[in-house]
This record gives C-alpha cells, structure tokens and sequence, in this order.
C-alpha cells in the first residue's frame, strides 16, 4: 500500500488552520463572557451601593417633602442662615412665661451646673505631624480659676433668651418654636455673635480658646477627654447618630474635671480670633479670612470658578468637633475655624466666667 504524503501535509495544514480558527473564537467569546460577567458584577456593587447610600441617607430620596429636612452643605446652610439673618421680620416666638414652663425647675437647675477649673499650667496643643498645622506646636499655656458649665446651651435655655431680649430665634425652630424633641439638645444654628450676646445676657462670656482646651483635656495633654484612645462609644461624632443628642448623653466621655460633651455633638465657638501660635510653622494664609467672589469671565463662569480674595479680618475659633465631624476632628487640642456671622446645624456654644473667690 502507498500513501499519498502530500495529500495528508496538506490536510494536516488545513485542519491545523481550522484548529487555530475555532481557538481564536473561543478565545474572543471567554473575553466577550468575562467583560460582560465583570461589567454586571459592578453593575450590582454600583446597585447594591446606591441602595445602601439611600438607606443611610439623611432623609428619605423617594419623599420630595423630606427634602426640607436633609443634611445640608456649610455652603446652603451659609446663605439660608444670611436669609435669615437679614431679613425685615422674624417669626413670631415664646413669651417669658412660656419660655419658663417649657422645662421644671429641677431641670433648669440642672441645666445651670457649671464646673469650676483651677488655674495654672496646662499642655495645649500637639507635636503630632499627622495633626493640622493649626493645631501645632505642643507647647505649656496657663490660665486663671474659672468656671464653664457642664454642658452646651440648650434650645430650650436660648429660649429664655431670645423671649427676654426678642432676639432672632434660631433658623431651624419652625415658627420661632423649639422642636419638641430637642428641648435639651444643644441650640445649633448660632453664630458667634448670637453666642457672644446670650452669655452676655447670662452674665458670663465665652471661653478663651486655652479655657476650652484646659476644661476638655485637663493639664496632661491627652487627646479626648477620657484619654489617648478613640472610643466611639464615649461620644456623638462622625454621623453614627446622625443629629444631635440631648446634653448629659454621654457621661462616659467626661473630661478629667467632669465637663461633659466636650468632644463630638456640637462644635463650639470660644472667645479668640483663629491666630498661630507661638512658634507655629503653619501657613500664615491658613489665618487669614478669606471670601470667595463672582468669575470674572465668561470662561470662569461656565466653569463655575469662584475667587477667594484674602482679608484682614480673622475666622473665630470652633472647638470640640461634632456629631457630622471624623472622629479625629474632635481631639481635644484640634482647632476649626469659620467667620463669625456663620451658622450651621452642628455649631454650637457654652458659657464661661471667671470664677467666684
């Protein structure tokens, strides 16, 4: 028997080509199959996080009415605080008396404790290259005996206030009446100069910046009130509650002298300009107030390009952290900032005075 061995090479090459045909499609259809398998497991995350981003929400994105009720930015809480702070007429509000009946005596006495602080030498500040360059140096400061009080402002004590002076209620009390509900939550939605005027009402005055840091951490520079360990269970910080909470609520994060809420819950203005401190290495722009101005060209503007033209004027300095801030923002040595006219939905304040011999 004879073979033909050329017509076998020749189907040999032919069934080799068809081979590598069919290996190149399989090839492109296990591609095709895996861009296509990958494209829809990320089409699931991205489905699977929005439902999770909508459940965590702040208010309900299937509600339009709910919309009213939302976690705003500082920039829209900025212009609906200018709105309210300008307009020609305010809501109407409580009287003395009814002012007076929203808490028993035996809260409101409550309420007034103050704590007293002994004066002397205290750390202030930080060393920590990983803190803001604000919050540097770590350095000694020194204050006189004085008294804070034991808790943030109250809404339902500004209410005294704003019934007894006919000051501007706070923008978020619908019709100048506190929600029910956050009767003994800390008053938000002041601004430095509301602060200044009801501790002045009060008889008292805003804390120095080194009062502040001397009542949070006491004189061994730890970094919480409790100590030199973040524990979420000790404070209201970084939305794990997602608003305020009613003062007192934390007693497990009281400073070394008692002072409670002194980190997370509201931030709190104090007294001083935001100014470095001696021997500070932070950029002296960081200091300076800045405002922001229209674009200039029509390049600008379709770009939405906004200017910040420096000041002489100085930010005030807000301490403590609150309810919306990561939870490092509310070491005790770590300094905010914002103009004094600002108001937000987590600022807030207390009271200090020089204490009594």
């Amino acid at each position: 028997m004879k073979f033909n061995f050329e017509k076998r090479s020749k189907l040999d090459e032919g069934d080799i080509e068809h081979r590598r045909k069919f290996l190149g499609a399989t090839l492109v259809t296990c591609l095709v199959l895996t861009f296509v398998g990958g494209t829809v497991h990320v089409l699931s995350l991205g489905s699977n996080r929005m439902m999770d981003m909508r459940d965590k929400a702040a208010y309900d994105v299937s509600d339009a009415s709910a919309e009213q009720k939302r976690l705003r930015s500082a920039g829209e809480e900025l212009y609906r605080q200018a709105q309210h702070e300008f307009g020609k007429s305010h809501a109407k509000t409580y009287t003395v008396e009814e002012a007076r009946a929203l808490l028993s005596p035996q809260e409101w006495s409550e309420l007034a404790q103050t704590v007293r602080i002994a004066g002397g030498e205290f750390v202030m500040g930080t060393d920590n290259r990983r803190a803001d360059p604000q919050d540097r140096p770590r350095h000694k400061a020194r204050v006189q005996d004085f008294e804070i009080d034991l808790n943030p402002v109250t809404n339902a004590e500004y209410a005294r206030f704003v019934a007894a002076t006919r000051h501007r209620p706070p923008l978020h009390w619908d019709g100048g009446k506190i929600p029910p509900d956050l009767l003994k939550h800390p008053v938000t939605m002041v601004s430095w100069f509301d602060a200044k005027s009801y501790c002045e009402w009060e008889g008292k005055r805003l804390p120095s910046e080194a009062e502040w840091e001397r009542a949070a951490r006491g004189v061994d520079g730890r970094r919480w009130p409790w100590g030199n360990k973040m524990d979420p269970t000790r404070l209201n910080t970084y939305y794990r509650i997602g608003k305020t909470t009613p003062v007192g609520s934390f007693p497990q994060g009281a400073s070394p002298d008692g002072v409670l809420d002194m980190a997370g819950n509201v931030s709190e203005w104090v007294a001083d300009d935001f100014e470095p401190y001696p021997d500070s290495d932070a950029p002296e722009d960081i200091f300076r107030a800045k405002f922001a101005t229209a674009p200039e060209s029509g390049a600008e503007r379709s770009m939405r390009v906004v200017n910040f033209v420096e000041t002489e004027e100085r930010y005030k300095v807000i301490r403590g952290g609150s309810w919306k801030s990561d939870p490092f923002s509310t070491s005790a040595y770590h300094r905010n900032f914002s103009w004094p006219q600002m108001a937000s939905d987590f600022f807030g304040f207390r009271c200090a005075k020089d204490a009594t011999k």
